[in-house]
């Protein structure tokens, strides 16, 4: 049985990776700090092992593991708004991350992937290509960018396949109550009124299950890759208005939509066009979305 070990497995990402792996018949240990308030989150399966221990005590859990085939680093803090401008915090989250990818070496794994993110493009004019130069405008998306250029020649040194995964707007049962799905998703069925931003930006939205489908699909084809950046994204590029009133007409017209009342993020409103093409090279054919932006509001709805 191959085995794996996850990071921020208690996470939105992490957990639903970590039910699609088990489905899968893999061998799944869950790094889930001591303190933790989410284990409860946790997949509940024979083959998923919690292994409760904080990331910096590399030798405690390296012990604990023994070996493992893959290693998918999606823990990460500081990510709310009063963090995510910290250069404090995240350097201690790039520090961490090259723990764990040290660490994954030890345990013997051939391939390591990371969450990197949209954020570290910045705001360019032009699609967003894995091969865009970077400008991230705040924190977070520096050290995501600091930990890629460090990770890869390390991972290279250390004889393992690399991944930096670059996920756009993931969304579904479950994503942070704050994002823009889950609030019209919550409240619009209510009758309530949502502050939106002018919403006239592009944007790209891409349902949970396809997400970590393809996560899932780029491990299995790792060792006929090259290590790479990979973006994660459907392929659903649209102004973020059009799928704001899709959503408002799936709720039957109900609530209110009030534009232009937000304060927009540090980085604006830029426009959002992930290019996908290595994503669909990467997996050989072997992922395609199966949950149109319809499909994956309704099942939100329905959850």
């Amino acid at each position: 049985m191959e085995r794996i070990v996850i990071t921020g497995a208690t996470g939105f990402l992490g957990r639903n990776l970590a039910k699609l792996f088990l489905e899968k018949g893999y061998q799944v240990f869950a790094l889930v700090r001591p303190d933790s308030g989410h284990a409860d989150l946790l997949p509940v399966h024979p083959n998923l092992q919690a292994v409760r221990c904080p990331l910096e005590e590399t030798e405690r859990w390296v012990k604990e593991i023994g070996h493992a085939d893959g290693f998918f680093h999606f823990a990460w803090g500081g990510v709310n708004r009063g963090e995510i401008d910290s250069p404090q915090v995240q350097r201690r989250n790039v520090a961490m991350s090259l723990d764990c990818l040290r660490g994954a070496s030890r345990l013997g794994c051939s391939i390591f992937m990371d969450a990197g993110s949209r954020v570290e493009y910045g705001t360019p004019a032009a699609p967003f290509r894995e091969d865009l130069e970077c400008s991230p405008v705040n924190a977070y998306g520096q050290a995501k960018w600091e930990f890629y250029q460090k990770a890869a020649p390390l991972s290279g040194m250390l004889g393992m396949a690399f991944f930096h995964l670059r996920f756009f707007s993931v969304y579904g049962p479950g994503d942070h109550p704050w994002s823009i799905i889950s609030t019209l998703t919550r409240e619009l069925p209510r009758g309530e009124k949502v502050s939106l931003s002018a919403c006239r930006h592009l944007w790209n939205f891409m349902y949970i299950q396809d997400a970590v489908q393809a996560v899932y699909e780029l491990y299995r084809h790792g060792h006929e890759n090259p290590s790479a950046i990979v973006n994660v994204a459907g392929g659903d590029t649209r102004p973020l208005k059009a799928f704001v009133e899709e959503i408002h007409e799936i709720a039957g017209g109900r609530g209110e939509l009030e534009y232009g009342t937000f304060v927009q993020a540090k980085e604006g409103a830029p426009d959002i066009r992930p290019d996908i093409s290595r994503l669909l090279a990467f997996t050989r054919g072997d992922w395609k979305e199966e949950y149109s932006f319809q499909r994956g509001i309704e099942e939100m709805m329905g959850s």
